[in-house]
Order: C-alpha cells, then structure tokens, then sequence
C-alpha cells in the first residue's frame, strides 16, 4: 500500500523520562497501527508521522526526537538518504542526533547495509514481534544497536566483501590493548556477556571499555563499530 506525503505532530508537551518516536513510512495503515503500540507504552512518547522521507528529515528537525523509526523505500526521498539528511541536519545544528532504527522486510539486503552505514543503529525487521519493535526503541535509545535476529554474520559479510580494507585509521593507536582486544570481540557481534566472559570481567567493565572505545574512535553504537572494523581490515587486531 503507497501512502503520500503527509505528516503528523504529536502535542508540544513532553512528559519527562518518556522516549519520543518519530516513524517515517509511507503506509497509512502501517503507521496507524505503530502510532497505537507507541501511545499505549508509559515510557513512549509518539513525537509525529511522515509519509516519505523529505518530511521526515523536515519532522526530526522540528520535532527533535530521540529515536526515529525509518522505512527504507519510500517515495519521495527514501529512507537511506533520510537517515544519512537527519544525522547531518543534527550534526550542523550542534546537537545529538537521534537514533535511527530502520524498517525493512528483508533480514539484510543492500539498502539496509547501506542506511547502517549512512548512521542508523541497526534494522528490524517490518513483521517483528511488537515486543522485539519496544525493545529495540528502548535498546538504542539506551545507546546500543539493534540487528534483527540471525543478520550479524550477514552484516559482517556484507561490509567485509564491499570494499578492500582502508589503512589502519590513527584513532585506533590511541585505544589500550585491552581495549584493542574488546574491539575485536564486540566487532564481532560479541554480547558484553560473552566478552565478560571469554575476558574474565565483568559486565559493569566490559560496558566502560565499549564506551570508551566508542568516544576514542568517533563512533555512535556497536553497528558503527562493526562496520568501523571490516571497512579498516581490524576483526582480527591484537
């Protein structure tokens, strides 16, 4: 179903704590049913629609919410120059960019590897559970990535195969070698569990090291350091 261009504002009011959603697709039907799951969540703040992606660069601007649920096709301007306008459009502004999460109906196929690379946090898919849909608001607002189940190795592939590997960027000199060696497993789709484990500390330290490696290198979340790691040749840095 094609939708137009429309969009939506949700009220000005902001009730502290609460996450604001922002979803741009261009079904009607669609957005009215994920309006309906946002408004019925506490911590959820539905902050407006767009039916294409011109508006949606245009809502985020005006509307500045926290995370944005991003279709990739969509006429008009689709989802991957969307995401690449929004985080730019923050970036010249000054302030933080939100979150993009992008919706697709194909575990992982070109358009989706390139919206992860032009800024988004990750992908699900568009038939998800409306649970895995909440959680994966939640988790990129609390600053992680999001990947549908099963997609990480394709992910991998994808960006390990698209390009030769780029000389080692002077940034990564400044990471420890502890640091060096969390880099290389949470490249690798590592839970900060599993490094805690494989590494023998704990939670609390692995997530301190993966923030600080993300500051030291300029990187938003976990799915730009994956593809920071296969574009630069260091899945398997020492």
């Amino acid at each position: 179903m094609s939708g137009g261009t429309d969009a939506g504002v949700a009220g000005a009011v902001t009730e502290v704590g609460r996450i604001r959603v922002l979803l741009v697709d261009d079904q009607p039907l669609f957005r009215a049913g994920v309006r309906m799951l946002l408004s019925s969540q506490d911590d959820l703040e539905f902050a407006g629609e767009a039916g294409n992606g011109q508006e949606g660069v245009r809502l985020a601007a005006e509307t500045r919410p926290d995370v944005v649920l991003m279709d990739i096709r969509m006429p008009v301007m689709d989802g991957i120059a969307a995401t690449s306008a929004i985080i730019a459009d923050a970036e010249r502004a000054g302030r933080t960019a939100p979150r993009i999460v992008v919706l697709t109906t194909f575990d992982l196929d070109e358009a989706a590897a390139r919206a992860i690379r032009g800024g988004a946090s990750g992908f699900v898919l568009k038939d998800a559970e409306p649970e895995f849909l909440l959680a994966a608001i939640r988790t990129v607002h609390a600053g992680s990535a999001v990947i549908a189940a099963g997609a990480t190795r394709e992910l991998f592939e994808y960006f390990s195969s698209a390009q030769p590997p780029r000389p080692e960027p002077p940034e990564f000199a400044s990471l420890t070698s502890r640091e060096r060696e969390i880099f290389v497993l949470a490249a690798r789709g590592l839970s900060n569990a599993e490094i805690a484990g494989s590494e023998f500390l704990s939670e609390a330290t692995v997530k301190t090291h993966i923030s600080r490696i993300l500051a030291k290198l300029g990187l938003r979340d976990r799915v730009q350091m994956v593809v920071y790691a296969f574009e630069h040749g260091l899945t398997a840095a020492e």
